[in-house]
């Protein structure tokens, strides 16, 4: 890309959804540094009696949780999604509706109350990538389900309840929105190259490192040239696996290890507990055969000034389409200049 375009508005294409953001640079002609300014959260004790994941407490549910020492999951207390849904289709005219048949669940991701994944041990992170795996696994194989979505909503501005660190995962019997968009393009690419399309563009991203912010042996964190917020950051296995049930035992600990530091990085921006939400996007589980998938972890975190100041999405871009002042590499370039400590510890 030449420098023209960096400074002047320009649109950029995502490969994976075939939609487009506007990127405005002469809005911001350097990266937003940004002020530490504290959020003013103070620190949690390592348990507490009225929270609900805590274990050994009870939940409003009146189920009680067992005393876990490591990674924890049950089904949802208030699922948005229920197994037993009856079969209903409504097609009137316009109006058209179906039933969804689901099973929701959380996992809890430690039992220290206190804790969040950049203040974890990379072992324990292990662990629970190695829940997410049982669970795809599990769910995957559960009859009625086509879809595994793990997610986490880190933070009281992503309208998380519980400050206690856990994420969630749905499962549904139909293929979501942004899955079926991913499908047709990462399977347009595959047919007519034969090879998968992110292992190609992450060839060409470590051949640039422009937007590059970590790597290991067998993960890369990155900008994604088309992101949308602020400081978006996708990791992506080296490998093409369609899903993050292929993984090994060192390929688990190596995935744990960019999630720690990734996570560190986002904290020590504006020295806050840096919220976002997170999710790994992988192949349907549906039985058929997705060869073109390479499965990607994405953090979508809102803030672009300080530890308060949001970046919201109002006007021009809920009307037409998203846009950016700060280039990706600019984002990418304040990151890396971070240090590897936890501000908490430095």
């Amino acid at each position: 890309m030449s420098e023209d375009i960096n400074s002047i508005p320009h649109r950029r294409y995502n490969i994976l959804t075939g939609e487009w953001i506007l990127v405005s640079p002469h809005r911001t002609k350097r990266p937003w540094q940004g002020k530490t300014e504290k959020s003013g959260a103070v620190e949690r004790e390592t348990y507490d009696p009225s929270c609900y994941l805590c274990p050994g407490n009870t939940r409003s549910s009146g189920e009680k949780n067992p005393e876990y020492k490591e990674p924890f999951s049950f089904v949802n207390d208030f699922s948005a999604l229920l197994p037993d849904s009856p079969k209903v289709e409504k097609h009137d005219g316009l109006l058209i509706a179906e039933t969804e048949k689901g099973i929701c669940k959380v996992v809890c991701f430690s039992p220290d109350h206190s804790l969040t994944l950049p203040l974890m041990e990379v072992e324990e992170i292990t662990k629970v990538v190695q829940m997410w795996k049982k669970e795809y696994k599990e769910l995957g194989e559960t009859e009625d389900i086509n879809y595994v979505q793990i997610f986490e909503n880190k933070g009281a501005i992503m309208g998380c309840s519980n400050p206690h660190p856990h994420g969630q995962i749905w499962s549904q019997l139909s293929i979501p929105t942004e899955i079926q968009k991913k499908t047709k393009h990462l399977k347009d690419y595959w047919e007519k190259n034969k090879t998968s399309m992110l292992s190609k563009y992450l060839e060409q991203e470590l051949e640039l490192k422009e937007r590059i912010l970590l790597e290991n042996e067998h993960f890369v964190a990155l900008i994604p040239y088309w992101a949308v917020w602020p400081y978006e950051v996708m990791i992506l296995p080296k490998k093409h696996y369609q899903h993050i049930g292929q993984l090994n035992a060192e390929e688990e600990k190596a995935f744990a290890e960019i999630i720690k530091k990734q996570t560190i990085m986002y904290d020590n921006l504006f020295g806050t507990s840096f919220p976002y939400s997170s999710g790994i996007h992988q192949a349907p589980t549906d039985g058929k055969e997705y060869p073109e998938w390479h499965f990607h972890m994405s953090f979508y975190p809102p803030l672009l000034r300080s530890a308060t100041v949001k970046k919201f999405m109002v006007g021009y871009e809920m009307f037409a389409g998203p846009q950016r002042d700060i280039t990706a590499e600019q984002a990418a370039d304040t990151l890396r200049q971070l240090p590897e400590t936890h501000y908490s510890k430095s």
